[in-house]
């Protein structure tokens, strides 16, 4: 699944001239928390979000820093604070250094993207113009719509061979240490692991087989004297 996928395509946009007050009510009647800022020729400029309007002079929500706190900041911080609280277009309060993704971006990348500069949407572009945008919501709503493990069919010996090669990949630290038998669909977990959360990885890790409809957990988690004395 790429980012054309799950993208909305129909994006709000406005222009550097747009006055912050019509972007606040572009965020309220359209239900969004950001806006990408385009040019004439639809190429992307900046991004205006919610944060960006948070500080306002208008409505007396204007960061005001103790005396100490002016003394630390540098003077272009300082007049950055005060476009920003300020400024009356969104060329004034906008972030110009915008991550941006193509439209054949794989979701798993998007995510990882997402998380690493902490942002909650980036917009898709094509030769720089903005043909959509991807946030967290698109990213859960793709993960809603695809089939449910249980909607395929896989035989038995296919569940474990997908479950041998999940453990041997993503947990080998505790592949060795458990068992499980596949019947008419339901996975059956034995063995012993070290912590709370490798059981609940194991177990995972089962669900996650395509075609698997239900999981018997019977790993235990062993004492720490066990653990302790070589137990496993």
């Amino acid at each position: 699944m790429q980012a054309v996928d799950v993208m909305t395509p129909d994006v709000a946009t406005v222009t550097p001239e747009t006055s912050v007050e019509d972007v606040a009510r572009i965020f309220l009647r359209r239900h969004i928390s950001a806006v990408p800022v385009v040019d004439d020729n639809g190429v992307l400029q900046g991004i205006v979000s919610e944060g960006d309007l948070m500080r306002r002079t208008e409505n007396d929500t204007e960061r005001r820093p103790s005396w100490w706190l002016h003394m630390i900041t540098g003077p272009a911080e300082r007049a950055r604070e005060f476009v920003l609280s300020h400024g009356h277009h969104a060329r004034d309060v906008m972030t110009r250094k915008v991550v941006t993704i193509p439209e054949d971006m794989p979701v798993s990348q998007v995510a990882e993207l997402l998380e690493t500069h902490r942002i909650k949407r980036v917009p898709v572009v094509r030769d720089g113009k903005v043909v959509g945008i991807v946030s967290r919501a698109n990213l859960l709503q793709g993960l809603a719509a695809l089939k449910a493990p249980g909607e395929q069919h896989l035989g038995d010996r296919q569940i474990r061979e997908s479950l041998a090669g999940a453990l041997a990949q993503d947990l080998p630290s505790v592949g060795n240490f458990v068992s499980y038998v596949v019947r008419d669909g339901k996975v059956q977990l034995w063995g012993g692991v070290l912590t709370e959360s490798e059981k609940t990885a194991v177990r995972v890790a089962a669900e996650g087989i395509a075609g698997v409809q239900e999981v018997e957990d019977n790993v235990t988690v062993l004492p720490n004297a066990l653990q302790i004395t070589g137990g496993m």
